[in-house]
């Protein structure tokens, strides 16, 4: 598969994240410009992660769509157990390697691949919190969200966390996910939804 074009930028195909919490608080990093790739603003991962607070230490994350990893690292930051991070995009994924190498952290997982073909074909394990951050406009929420809950790759109360362009309950969720949380920032919603086990 063809990585997404990188776009020209004012500043030379890099962007910048800062970890705002935990064990590498306020370490900086650089992550490569790309087509979709809508880094979380720290205001909303501040609020995010106090949402989490009592649920995160020894969580195992997944993170599907993980983009500039900003959340991603933020989680291993903060007390996560594991987390596996994937993205279709190779100049992500490497730059992410090299971040990790960077903090020493052997606990972190990094895949190139599509969220959505990962999901329907490998064995699954089971997450506690999955943060789901997709590209905007490509129909990519609400089937990771089936494939999610159908496939067996979530612990039986699981956090979902969504960014969308449309209001959380218009989204069209598996039945047995409550939203816990939700906030708007500008043109984005973005929510916690706790799963709970379907009904037998």
């Amino acid at each position: 598969m063809a990585n997404p074009p990188i776009r020209p930028s004012a500043h030379g195909g890099q962007g910048q994240l800062r970890i705002i919490g935990g064990e590498w608080r306020s370490r900086r990093f650089s992550f490569p410009d790309a087509e979709g790739l809508r880094p979380t603003p720290d205001r909303v991962r501040e609020t995010l992660f106090n949402w989490l607070a009592p649920y995160l230490s020894g969580a195992r994350v997944l993170d599907p769509f993980t983009g500039s990893g900003a959340i991603y690292l933020e989680a291993l930051s903060r007390g996560a157990s594991m987390a596996l991070a994937l993205d279709v995009n190779a100049n992500a994924i490497a730059s992410l390697r090299k971040h990790l190498d960077t903090l020493n952290c052997g606990h972190g997982q990094l895949l190139q691949s599509d969220a959505l073909r990962y999901l329907e074909t490998q064995t699954p394990t089971a997450f506690d919190l999955v943060f789901l951050d997709p590209p905007f406009n490509k129909n990519l929420l609400q089937p990771a969200c089936e494939l999610l809950e159908t496939k067996g790759w979530l612990a039986e109360h699981a956090w979902v966390y969504t960014e969308s362009e449309a209001l959380p309950s218009s989204l069209g969720l598996p039945g047995n996910w409550r939203l816990h949380r939700e906030k708007q920032a500008g043109k984005v919603h973005y929510a916690l939804w706790e799963r709970h086990a379907p009904a037998a």
